[in-house]
């Protein structure tokens, strides 16, 4: 649990920046069960390849030389080095999420295609050739917050490191697609923490060096809330993050019912 006792620090929430630095390949490659997330990955990119996958023109490039380093780091098979030239195959191949970025004219970055096959309650389709600041204006507090360190941190990021952080949300479900048209309820009372699921996304950024796009990755660890509470560390940094939430925050994460009952249970009160 120490991992999450980092992301959950003894103090009040707040939208944070925090970076570590790490290496593409390494975040990118496999490490589940053999096949078990991609099984699930290619489930939904056959059902529905346009809701999970997209490419716009401007991403072709892109996503041609993500797929080349992709193969270089060796995370395709043989057979995948040569057909993971669209947006789905090669979202059928890697484990991780991935969407693409590149600039447009004024400098802003613009979301340019990708593969999201467990988005946590966002739609790919909606977000496609959007800003970052049109992407990010439904939550709450964060464009006040990030918005410009964000900017500023694309803007110098260079080739050769990925940068990671992490970012969580409460569910009531261990289901990883959390697409809105599947209308997955939301954390309701009466309460039960081994209902209740902490999803954590682990996300990484890195520039590609031949196009100046961005790739940025997103990696899913689910944790029973049940077997969370039995760390007091753990327990009391959750009870403190949600407690000193922001209300409209607290209701954009679907938690304003359950959180005075979770915070007190979390207490141990």
């Amino acid at each position: 649990m120490s991992e999450l006792a980092e992301l959950f620090p003894d103090a009040d929430f707040r939208f944070r920046l925090t970076l570590r630095r790490s290496e593409p390949a390494e975040f990118l490659r496999a490490r589940e069960t053999p096949g078990q997330l991609r099984a699930e990955r290619v489930r939904w990119l056959k059902e529905n390849p346009e809701r999970y996958a997209a490419l716009q023109p401007e991403g072709t490039a892109l996503l041609a030389e993500f797929s080349e380093l992709c193969a270089e780091w060796k995370l395709l098979s043989a057979g995948e080095d040569t057909r993971s030239t669209s947006v789905t195959s090669l979202g059928a191949a890697l484990e991780p999420d991935f969407l693409l970025l590149s600039r447009d004219e004024a400098g802003l970055f613009r979301l340019r295609g990708g593969a999201l096959c467990f988005p946590s309650g966002w739609a790919l389709e909606e977000k496609l050739g959007h800003t970052l600041d049109f992407i990010h204006g439904v939550v709450p507090g964060l464009n006040a917050a990030l918005a410009s360190p964000i900017q500023q941190f694309l803007a110098r990021l260079k080739p050769g490191a990925a940068f990671l952080r992490d970012n969580w949300g409460l569910t009531a479900t261990n289901e990883r697609n959390l697409h809105p048209v599947r209308r997955v309820p939301p954390p309701a009372l009466p309460l039960t923490l081994d209902r209740l699921w902490l999803r954590v996304e682990h996300q990484a950024l890195f520039a590609l060096p031949r196009t100046g796009g961005i790739v940025f990755c997103i990696r899913l660890e689910l944790h029973r809330l049940a077997d969370m509470a039995r760390d007091t560390v753990v327990a009391a940094g959750l009870a403190r993050a949600l407690a000193s939430m922001p209300e409209a925050l607290a209701a954009y994460k679907g938690l304003a019912v359950i959180r005075p009952e979770l915070v007190r249970r979390l207490r141990g009160t």
